[in-house]
């Protein structure tokens, strides 16, 4: 279920996404690179929106919206206008996860969603040490940890929206490695985009499959 329905935008949205890392490894610039940047989230939150059927559907559709503003005004307003809209969809997305928040968790599971936020929240004060406005950082690296540590504990699937969700923590953190000078461009250069992207189109499917498959908040776990 999921890719079956509007195959056509997911796979544009892919293509988007994936033909943009090659042209930003190519150094192109321009206002139709910038477009095409936020171009495939756009496309994720219209295939969304396409199969939305709850207030729920719109939900996640609106998380990606907001996806595409931030790519968007990361290029052409800065970190922190870009990171406000990406910190709005965060919250968003936080509520959401928490709506449909996992009934039952095993240990490991709970340790894991546990340790995310602390973790998220220290690792990028240690990273953003040598940039400007280090604790706005902070309070954003908080809010995209605990985005990722309730999509870990949601009845979402761990395995497509969860580890979506790390991997787009995971893209941030580079983000503010790469500004306080912790990791070399050239690394980042190379994962922050497919850890990112990567990272919103499981986000995306897992939830949208999910939905579509009728299950009503605290139903039983998906896995």
């Amino acid at each position: 279920m999921g890719v079956r329905q509007h195959p056509i935008i997911w796979l544009a949205a892919l293509l988007a996404g994936a033909s943009f890392f090659g042209a930003a490894l190519a150094g192109l610039h321009g206002p139709a690179i910038i477009a095409w940047k936020g171009a495939g989230v756009a496309l994720f939150a219209l295939w969304a929106a396409r199969q939305a059927a709850s207030r729920d559907g719109w939900w996640i559709a609106a998380v990606m919206a907001l996806g595409a503003l931030g790519d968007i005004l990361l290029e052409t307003h800065g970190l922190r206008i870009g990171g406000t809209a990406f910190a709005i969809g965060h919250l968003l997305a936080i509520a959401l996860y928490l709506r449909h928040r996992r009934p039952a968790l095993t240990p490991s599971q709970r340790a894991l969603g546990l340790i995310v936020v602390p973790f998220g929240a220290l690792t990028t004060f240690a990273l953003a040490q040598g940039s400007p406005g280090l604790w706005p950082h902070v309070v954003y690296g908080t809010i995209v940890s605990v985005m990722a540590a309730t999509a870990w504990t949601s009845r979402f699937p761990r395995y497509q929206t969860g580890i979506g969700a790390m991997m787009f923590l995971a893209s941030d953190l580079l983000i503010f490695a790469k500004a306080g000078g912790a990791v070399p461009a050239p690394v980042t250069q190379w994962l922050i985009w497919p850890l990112y992207f990567g990272g919103q189109a499981l986000i995306v499917h897992g939830v949208v499959s999910t939905l579509r498959g009728g299950a009503q908040p605290h139903a039983a776990p998906v896995t």
